[in-house]
């Protein structure tokens, strides 16, 4: 369960928030606060997961309480919950590193967007507490753009994708499984694009086809090489 505090000098806002938070069962509010000095002190010296911040309290800003934080190595993930909307002020927040930023008013499907992220975040790149879980550029993009991967099309395969393609490829790697392929050396044997080779062989990591790992032995820029499983 994701320990959550909330910080928010308006009560009736705290409310709103921790009903929304408590709603998702993976979420547990253990702390609210209504000014920025007795969340630092309590945040100094317990582990949280998540906190819900807003910009405009008394003793100091979030703005200020979040790089007091960040300098003294407190790296909870930051979702804001805020009237503020200046440029200036998100931007700021951004490159603190923020989860999230969501406008005052907002509505409880806009939140549970913020929390689904937060935790598609926290799943993709947190299970392997060794952190060696290696990702593919789709679940790259899933967690850092909250973009979806592709959807299969109706035969099973993603949009994009074509049977016929995929299948020459494996037959390539079938003929040829004593080394790992680069996409370029795939690419140059099979007639296609370096990109579109790319496309295909991260389908088939993600369908646990071939194994991909990082190459750092090419005297150069490191390269990913593919191989049969």
């Amino acid at each position: 369960m994701y320990r959550t505090v909330i910080i928010e000098d308006d009560p009736v806002i705290t409310q709103l928030n921790r009903r929304y938070v408590e709603k998702d069962s993976r979420f547990s509010v253990v702390q609210t606060f209504s000014a920025a000095h007795p969340a630092l002190f309590w945040l100094r010296n317990n582990l949280v997961d998540l906190i819900i911040l807003d910009v405009y309290m008394p003793q100091m800003s979030g703005l200020e309480l979040l790089r007091t934080l960040r300098a003294e190595g407190v790296d909870a993930d930051v979702i804001m919950v805020t009237s503020a909307n200046d440029a200036a002020t998100i931007e700021a927040f951004i490159r603190l590193g923020v989860t999230d930023y969501l406008i005052k008013p907002f509505g409880y499907e806009r939140f549970q967007l913020a929390l689904k992220n937060f935790c598609d975040h926290r799943e993709a790149i947190h299970q392997d507490a060794s952190h060696r879980r290696k990702l593919t550029q789709n679940q790259l993009d899933n967690v850092l753009l909250h973009q979806a991967p592709p959807q299969p099309a109706a035969g099973g395969m993603p949009k994009g994708l074509q049977s016929q393609t995929l299948s020459r490829l494996e037959a390539y790697l079938k003929e040829n499984p004593q080394q790992g392929h680069t996409c370029d050396d795939i690419a140059s044997h099979v007639g296609l694009s370096v990109v579109t080779v790319r496309r295909y062989m991260n389908y088939l990591a993600e369908q646990h086809i071939v194994d991909s790992e990082m190459d750092y032995n090419t005297g150069g820029r490191p390269c990913i090489v593919y191989k049969l499983k």
